[in-house]
């Protein structure tokens, strides 16, 4: 390892990062520093950030973006929060709980934070406040559920860190200790995501039980109603329909993420078009914009990622880190409770996709060396990093629900602590109990 390269690598990163610039041209500037001082052709930085997006799975990202946005304007989520809002109930802390399993319903169409945010906020923060519930409250409940959009199936940052690991092989000498690996495929983070994302509600579930009842905030009604629930599972058929349809062909093999991803589109154009009847020329347009400036930084981000990664692994950092934490420790508890923490703060400077394509080349060599499933870290690295979206100062979930609902984004994080301590011991149990993530994959056959 050429310490002069890799002073360069990341000190010219921090650097670009405190003045202040994008996440893109501080990962670019710095990959492209170490390659002056290596000597290499800049062509070959154009190369292979081009060749980054040449892969099958990554077509899958503007296509499950799309998706989400369409399905928005189609009214599909609108629907699926009334289902949520007639399962809560009589249920202390009703309309929390609608909340939290509208995300649900929407992350499993969606694939994104701050869309979920977005789409459910827009109707529950203005109905919780109306009912008497504090703002900042609302806004913080509504951020933090929104972070399950990531974990529940199908997710961008799935399919970003199954592409991240595809190309990483076990060392030779991990495979002689352990045997051989799984293999990492996007289809089986999919399945692995299903428990540890319904762990990760209930841990939200809970405590807003907890804080709803010492805070007076009722149920939505006196009793369930089998009528109104019958109505609004009527009205949203067509939503619920959704990820069964998406996710039940991926599960049974009809088709793949990518190709799932093409067929939610087409789903979304036809209950939109023919049977909600809402989703207009405007809506439609709207979509694409949309869809064309989040893929646009989502791709420009993995061009930069892709080339900081590749010199990381030349100068055989991650082995390096991984040589170096085996010698200290090697107990797996205590490198699950090192890594996660890191994780958590990686994810307040950090964008979600960015910090997966960097952290992978670092974190598999790690976790190859003792016999973790690269499955399991994949979900581990992905609810860890969900929390970033409502810890500050990058936080995009607590922007949106500021925005939506008005209230100070310094108040919403006052109230969301607790909810981000809910989350962080909900994460540890999944790193420690490798069954919650590796159980349902196992039934399915991988």
């Amino acid at each position: 390892m050429d310490q002069s390269v890799v002073g360069i690598l990341f000190g010219s990163f921090v650097v670009l990062l405190l003045i202040g610039a994008p996440i893109t041209v501080s990962l670019a500037g710095a990959a492209m520093a170490a390659f002056l001082i290596l000597g290499k052709n800049p062509i070959s930085f154009v190369q292979i950030a081009f060749t980054s997006v040449g892969s099958f799975p990554l077509m899958a990202l503007p296509a499950f973006v799309l998706a989400g946005a369409l399905m928005e304007a189609a009214g599909i989520s609108r629907r699926l929060v009334d289902i949520a809002e007639s399962l809560a109930g009589p249920i202390t802390g009703g309309l929390g709980v609608a909340t939290v399993l509208a995300c649900l319903f929407f992350g499993a169409i969606s694939g994104s934070g701050p869309a979920t945010t977005a789409a459910v906020g827009m109707l529950m923060i203005p109905a919780m406040t109306h009912r008497k519930y504090d703002l900042r409250y609302a806004s913080a409940v509504t951020a933090s559920a929104g972070g399950l959009g990531i974990i529940i199936p199908p997710s961008i940052p799935m399919v970003i860190f199954g592409i991240s690991a595809l190309g990483m092989a076990p060392p030779p000498e991990a495979v002689a200790k352990y045997g051989p690996f799984a293999s990492v495929s996007i289809s089986k983070l999919f399945i692995a995501g299903v428990m540890p994302g319904l762990l990760m509600a209930t841990s939200l579930l809970v405590l807003n039980y907890i804080i709803s009842r010492k805070q007076g905030y009722k149920g939505l009604s006196e009793g369930w109603s089998l009528g109104e629930v019958g109505s609004a599972l009527r009205r949203g058929i067509w939503s619920i329909l959704a990820p069964v349809f998406i996710l039940g062909g991926i599960y049974a093999g009809i088709f793949t993420p990518t190709e799932s991803a093409v067929v939610a589109i087409f789903y979304t154009l036809f209950v939109g078009l023919f049977i909600h009847r809402e989703l207009t020329f405007k809506n439609l347009f709207n979509s694409l914009r949309t869809t064309t400036w989040i893929t646009g930084r989502v791709l420009l981000i993995l061009f930069a990622a892709t080339v900081f990664g590749r010199l990381l692994v030349e100068q055989r950092i991650p082995a390096t880190i991984a040589d170096s934490l085996l010698s200290w420790t090697d107990n797996l508890y205590l490198i699950w409770v090192i890594l996660i923490v890191f994780l958590l703060f990686v994810g307040m400077f950090m964008e979600t996709l960015a910090a997966i394509m960097i952290l992978v080349p670092v974190l598999l060599p790690v976790t190859y060396m003792l016999g973790v499933d690269p499955t399991q870290v994949g979900i581990v690295v992905i609810c860890a990093l969900s929390v970033g979206f409502i810890t500050p100062p990058l936080g995009e979930n607590l922007f949106v629900a500021s925005g939506i609902g008005g209230a100070s984004v310094e108040s919403i994080v006052g109230k969301a602590l607790p909810f981000i301590l809910a989350l962080t011991a909900a994460i540890f149990i999944i790193a420690f109990v490798p069954g919650i993530s590796l159980w349902l994959p196992s039934k399915m056959g991988y």
